[in-house]
């Protein structure tokens, strides 16, 4: 890992200021401030030049009119929150998240880098990268070495000279997550060494591990994991501990399991918080309209941790396990002047954020918002194809049966799929999965997904391809045309109507609107769905994950129908 640098011209007017004979941009006086190395409160005043924090004392400075003077009495002042596995593509985009989430104090975003590395150059990706990298907000990213599916060219698309450009960003800093891990366990000697290559570049590599035997988790150490966050109970949580990981308690919209796992560490007296973290892993909007990172602030404190804890888990904890600790995560001289100003300590939400010198928040209200970023490097979905009658044939021996919001497994179709619309009195809809280029088809039937839902389409995909989902044909026609027309979308349709719809304009899979709007859509989106016999969690999970070949048994993929267990095929695509 390759840190920032500040100009020598820069580190010789800090150094003036802290000479006192030049005067700081800021200063914060009066500050009752968490300090994450001594792991209590302090009081002092601090320094700020710029983008960057020069002081932390007892001194005054040089004041004169240019100073802005912040008279912190009676707050309580913690590092910039920092979420440390953001998958920031679900609906919304980096940009706008982090619009949002900074709000709430979140500064910093630990990545994932799929959908940029699926669907752009690395040129472009790295374009729109380092315009992410000029707003007063900290972007670190992933290099993924798997597609967590089966691609038609997957081949093409990860190899080393792609990879090894990732890899050699200086904001890169992890390797992961190993959705396909498995591949090592049998010999991926290709992945390995793109493991390897970035732990030589100083970054970490994080597992991606469900229900992982011991024997597994010390395999996968032993091939160079350093992390995971997989773990859904408190022994799982121990047995990572015991081999060696650092360990992120998830609390997400599929897997809120952070009360349960924080109370049984507290029940059982684990002196582990230094080595936790925290994650909502990549959310989707609606469960983040009562926070990020400070939503799982609160989730700690009200489990009864103490709330030094609770907050170095989201802020210094991320920082020193990422080696990110001389930048972030700590109040202190040399740091990103990137703070929170709390009114209490028992209450995570800011009154005031400072993000890299920049004041975003004062006084509860929002002062200054991220600047736009041109996301016109993103490929426009063109589809420049039109569905047929021929095309919503549904002849597959059986379908796919959701077992909850991500787990699918086979079952016998037992109802005539040559009509033009399935009984409302079961629960199973017509599935079809088309190339976004419209090269190919895979149809089937879905089980589980609604009852009375007629026509369902979506591009938000894992891939980027075309989802649809139905009783009636021609309503799901009528959906494919709409969300056509919007160049991208979600759409429901009901008796040649439009029921409600999700614009999905940049690359066809994430919004250009504000994370305030777009929640408002997608809870309306999840009622309609609700309101037609969608009963599980998370229906925007069902769509990323309905190609996903981490998750068992059996897929809808590019390649077909895919067996996850055994790693085949058990019906192809179809050419069109």
């Amino acid at each position: 890992m390759q840190y920032p640098i500040w100009k020598i011209e820069e580190i010789r007017h800090q150094i003036e200021v802290v000479n006192g004979t030049k005067p700081p941009d800021i200063l914060i006086k009066n500050a009752t401030y968490l300090h994450s190395h001594l792991k209590k409160w302090v009081t002092g005043n601090i320094w700020i030049v710029k983008d960057r924090i020069v002081y932390t004392g007892n001194e005054m400075p040089l004041v004169t009119e240019t100073t802005e003077v912040y008279d912190a009495n009676g707050q309580k002042i913690v590092p910039g929150y920092i979420e440390p596995h953001v998958h920031p593509f679900q609906l919304y985009q980096p940009h706008s998240f982090a619009d949002y989430a900074a709000q709430l104090g979140t500064t910093t975003f630990i990545a994932d880098n799929l959908v940029f590395f699926l669907s752009l150059e690395n040129k472009k990706a790295f374009s729109i990268m380092d315009e992410l990298n000029k707003l007063p907000f900290a972007f670190y990213w992933w290099a993924r070495f798997d597609s967590q599916t089966e691609l038609e060219s997957e081949e093409k698309l990860f190899t080393s000279k792609s990879i090894g450009e990732w890899i050699d960003r200086p904001d890169v800093i992890m390797g992961g997550e190993l959705t396909g891990w498995p591949r090592l366990q049998s010999g991926d000697d290709q992945m390995l060494y793109w493991m390897q290559q970035a732990k030589t570049n100083g970054m970490k590599i994080e597992g991606h591990f469900p229900g992982a035997s011991e024997r597994t988790l010390a395999r996968m150490r032993l091939l160079g994991a350093d992390g995971d966050h997989e773990a859904m109970t408190i022994e799982e949580v121990e047995r990572r501990i015991l081999h060696g990981y650092a360990v992120t308690l998830r609390h997400s919209s599929i897997r809120p399991d952070l009360p349960i796992l924080l109370k049984g560490i507290l029940e059982k007296d684990l002196q582990i918080f230094d080595h936790l973290m925290m994650t909502t892993d990549g959310a989707t909007p609606s469960f983040h309209l009562d926070g990020v990172m400070d939503k799982c602030i609160q989730v700690a404190l009200d489990a009864g941790v103490k709330p030094v804890d609770a907050y170095l888990m989201a802020s210094f904890n991320v920082a020193k396990y990422y080696n990110l600790s001389n930048l972030h995560g700590v109040i202190a001289t040399g740091r990103f002047a990137t703070i929170n100003f709390l009114k209490d300590e028992n209450n995570p939400v800011p009154i005031s954020v400072l993000s890299k010198g920049v004041w975003l928040k004062r006084d509860g209200e929002k002062v200054h918002g991220l600047s736009p970023v041109d996301w016109s490097h993103m490929p426009d979905l063109n589809l420049n194809f039109e569905l047929k009658d021929a095309d919503f044939q549904f002849s597959m021996p059986f379908g796919i049966e959701m077992v909850n919001d991500v787990i699918t497994k086979p079952y016998s179709i037992s109802v005539d799929t040559t009509d033009n619309e399935l009984s409302s009195k079961h629960d199973q809809s017509f599935l079809m999965l088309i190339d976004r280029n419209g090269k190919w088809k895979v149809t089937t039937l879905i089980k589980g997904f609604a009852t009375s839902l007629k026509g369902f389409a979506s591009s938000y995909s894992n891939t980027g391809d075309i989802i649809l989902i139905g009783k009636n044909k021609k309503s799901m026609l009528k959906a494919f045309q709409e969300m056509k027309k919007m160049n991208g979308g979600i759409v429901l349709v009901e008796d040649d109507q439009v029921i409600c719809s999700l614009k999905l304009p940049i690359g066809g899979v994430l919004s250009d609107k504000p994370m305030e709007e777009l929640i408002e859509e997608e809870i309306l989106l999840k009622k309609e769905l609700a309101a037609r016999g969608f009963k599980l969690g998370d229906a925007i999970y069902t769509l990323l994950f309905l190609q996903s070949t981490h998750l068992p048994y059996v897929r809808i993929t590019q390649r077909g129908i895919f067996d996850v267990m055994k790693k085949q095929v058990l019906f192809p695509a179809v050419m069109r």
